[in-house]
């Protein structure tokens, strides 16, 4: 079996797991097609979340006072759903809730997929490098590992976005603080991947040639640990934006009154009994992009795995 086949044994695909076949194989599971839709309809809507919200011309800054009673509640049906405000009002504001669950999923979006980009690159090369070369370096990487999977991670963000400077803009220091702390986990695989790996024939032959250590590992490894990675990545974004929304919920993530799915579903909690649509919108939102990253990571998974069969 050449390098250029199906590495046995590894369950990753090979080289010739051509684009077309990866396409064809997700559009035949329903269920990852659906949430390739989805993703898709959510970064629209985020990308043109201005045009969006200007069909009905409202924003999620303006105030409307006139459609709330005495105590701050929405007036009307569903928290104040009509013509003008298509999800309800905001309690105590009169916000429009439309134009924040849209504006949020910018946060929410850029928050996760960067924050997960930014883990991947660390723990792609963390996981190649201990993985591959061993030694002391990969006893003293999976200690760091194993310290990094004990930390006590929200704790600490919580604390460090207490105390930094409201200068500093929040959207930027949670990519940075969620990406720090997310790339153990894909470390992990990594590194397991590329163990069986630096084994095999053609690696072994490589560096029994001369070639040197960096370049098999850039070349010959990372390629056959693509799709390990690509799946990974696509199941490690949920968990980035649902850290955000936690950061937010909490009250220390995007500061008010940037719209954020965390902080408008924490402040619903209490309007829940008065106004449950208030909760209802955001929830949804937030459950169906994290629904929709999972069903295609797995979809992904079976069209890029040649030993996981349909079941």
């Amino acid at each position: 079996m050449t390098v250029a086949n199906t590495i046995e044994g590894t369950g990753i695909p090979s080289r010739r797991t051509g684009f077309r076949h990866v396409v064809r194989s997700v559009l035949r599971d329903r269920w990852a097609t659906a949430g390739a839709v989805v993703i898709v309809v959510f970064v629209l809507a985020a990308i043109f979340a201005p045009l969006l919200t200007g069909i009905t011309g409202q924003n999620p800054y303006t105030y409307h006072l006139d459609t709330l009673d005495d105590s701050g509640a929405p007036l009307g049906f569903g928290g104040g759903i009509s013509a003008t405000h298509w999800f309800g009002v905001e309690p105590l504001t009169g916000r429009d809730l439309f134009s924040i669950v849209v504006y949020g999923a910018r946060i929410s979006l850029l928050v996760g997929i960067s924050a997960t980009v930014m883990s991947v690159v660390i723990g792609v090369l963390v996981g190649l490098t201990t993985g591959f070369f061993g030694g002391w370096y990969d006893r003293v990487g999976s200690r760091v590992v194993d310290v990094m999977f004990g930390f006590p991670t929200l704790v600490f963000m919580i604390a460090l976005t207490a105390i930094v400077p409201t200068s500093f803009p929040r959207p930027l220091f949670m990519i940075i603080i969620i990406g720090l702390f997310g790339w153990p986990a894909i470390s992990r695989v990594v590194r397991g991947q590329v163990l069986s790996l630096r084994e095999r024939a053609f690696v072994v032959a490589s560096t029994a040639m001369g070639a040197p250590g960096w370049r098999v590992a850039v070349s010959q490894v990372l390629p056959n640990v693509s799709a390990t990675i690509i799946v990974y990545t696509t199941i490690m974004v949920p968990s980035m934006i649902g850290f955000e929304a936690a950061l937010s919920f909490l009250g220390v993530g995007v500061p008010p009154p940037t719209p954020s799915w965390g902080r408008t579903i924490g402040e619903a909690v209490g309007w829940v009994q008065v106004t449950p649509m208030y909760l209802v919108f955001p929830g949804a939102a937030l459950f169906l992009i994290t629904l929709a990253f999972n069903v295609l990571g797995d979809g992904l998974r079976d069209a890029l795995d040649p030993k996981g069969a349909r079941r």
